[in-house]
């Protein structure tokens, strides 16, 4: 993985993560509950933090562990995104359970990430 891919992925999840908190806070916010107004922050929260690991990583290793990389970003799509796609689907009274259980998988990986990047370090 070169640096550069890492750290453009990274500000394009910065950069999606404020469009989504921005559309959540305002536009979402007359039809979202307040319960699931807080679980798409949640999904938000958990992207931006990632997208801040991301540009670090690309920052700090002149070649960054591919390993790191795509446990990131595919933990970021699986949990911050399963989270939108739950609670807009619910919000609209159709709620797609399948995302349910696709949502710790992302967490796992976000996880398999930080283990991955602590082991780097060691």
């Amino acid at each position: 993985m070169t640096q550069q891919i890492v750290l453009i992925t990274g500000a394009l999840f910065g950069m999606f993560a404020i469009i989504f908190g921005a559309f959540g806070a305002h536009a979402l916010q007359k039809v979202l509950t307040q319960e699931q107004l807080k679980s798409f922050e949640t999904g938000v929260k958990y992207q931006m933090y990632h997208a801040l690991v991301l540009l670090f990583v690309g920052s700090y290793f002149e070649v960054p562990s591919s390993t790191i990389y795509f446990a990131f970003v595919i933990g970021i799509i699986l949990f911050s995104f399963s989270i939108y796609g739950l609670v807009l689907s619910d919000a609209k009274g159709k709620k797609m359970k399948f995302l349910g259980p696709i949502t710790p998988l992302g967490g796992v990986l976000l996880i398999v990430g930080w283990v991955t990047l602590l082991l780097e370090f060691l």
